[in-house]
């Protein structure tokens, strides 16, 4: 299989980007590659496979990331994904947090880099899709030349399709989950010379890009061009930046034209979900973060989080919260 490296992606974030998240994401963008959460090998194996990896087919282009360090694992939970219609397999190599340090997956593989070739030969022997890996420039007191060089040459031996690089170290001492994402310097020149040294190697930028016009400076950069871009955070607190994905990168007209046709567009799938049983706030979680900056944001966001976790609230409660933007929005016109 010819492997299309993403131009864009939306970053996988733990207990951020489940189904829910991911089905409205993609009303906002016809061409972003979404990520689930990271899911463990042993959760693949032997966990309930529909709450954990279901996804519905307008999801696609859909990748799965995984944990873990065991190749026969990875090549069965692997197989697993593929076999459930994902069109990716990613390898989590980044992730800093204690719980995937104790379980020997995540940023600590940086120092394993010939387990993590061994890890994505099995995942390549085992499946047609493509398999990838994100991880960082280095951990701890590791050189981000040699670390990121040394993983890079092991997962190109091993077949890999790409790389998505998050642009810091990780320090899996002294720092929590949450600093890591912030306080290790972005070296985006680091991957730059990375892809200089690995040309056929897709590799992806991660880190510390803004929106959509930040990511194109930074994979075009008159130092070196990459071959993506990853969202994270960013595309969760502000999605309305989702929506300049399709225009800027693909030339192609958004699906909607604003945040609150994007909800009207999002409620059917709400209907549904409320319908299966679901709580209508595991669903709005991922919409606070819409309306930045507008008159009647906060009270969007008030109404949202005080109504929408009560027992039997429905779509009546999401469209008042949209009012309340409209509202201010008019007194706002009027007065001006």
């Amino acid at each position: 299989m010819s492997y299309q490296p993403p131009t864009f992606s939306i970053a996988p974030m733990m207990d951020w980007t489940d189904r829910h998240c991911r089905a409205f994401h993609r009303i906002l963008t016809r061409h972003a590659l979404l990520y689930t959460e990271m899911v463990t090998t042993g959760a693949v194996i032997h966990g309930d496979r529909e709450r954990l990896l279901g996804f519905s087919p307008e999801e696609h282009p859909v990748a799965v990331q995984l944990g873990g360090s065991d190749p026969g694992d990875l090549a069965t939970a692997a197989r697993i994904c593929a076999d459930l219609g994902y069109d990716e397999i990613n390898l989590n190599v980044g992730c800093p947090s204690d719980r995937v340090q104790n379980g020997r997956f995540g940023a600590c593989l940086m120092r394993e880099p010939v387990l993590v070739g061994e890890c994505v030969a099995a995942m390549k022997a085992a499946v047609a899709v493509p398999v990838t890996v994100k991880c960082r420039i280095g951990v701890d007191d590791q050189d981000p030349e040699e670390a990121l060089d040394s993983m890079a040459r092991v997962v190109v031996q091993a077949g890999v399709d790409g790389l998505t690089v998050h642009a810091r170290k990780a320090w899996l001492q002294g720092l929590s989950p949450k600093e890591n994402r912030d306080v290790p310097p972005l070296d985006y020149g680091r991957v730059r010379r990375l892809k200089a040294a690995y040309p056929h190697l897709p590799v992806m930028l991660n880190g510390g890009l803004a929106d959509i016009a930040a990511g194109l400076a930074a994979i075009e950069h008159p130092e070196g061009r990459l071959d993506g871009m990853m969202l994270g955070r960013a595309a969760y607190q502000n999605p309305e930046v989702l929506l300049a994905v399709d225009p800027v990168l693909y030339g192609e007209p958004a699906p909607v034209a604003s945040a609150e046709e994007a909800i009207e567009a999002f409620i059917p799938y709400v209907e549904a979900r409320l319908a299966e049983g679901l709580r209508l706030n595991q669903m709005t979680r991922h919409l606070l973060g819409l309306f930045p900056g507008r008159p009647g944001a906060r009270l969007y966001r008030r109404h949202l989080a005080t109504e929408a976790v009560k027992p039997g609230a429905g779509v009546d409660v999401l469209r008042a919260a949209v009012a309340e933007v409209t509202r201010a929005s008019t007194r706002a016109r009027e007065a001006a």
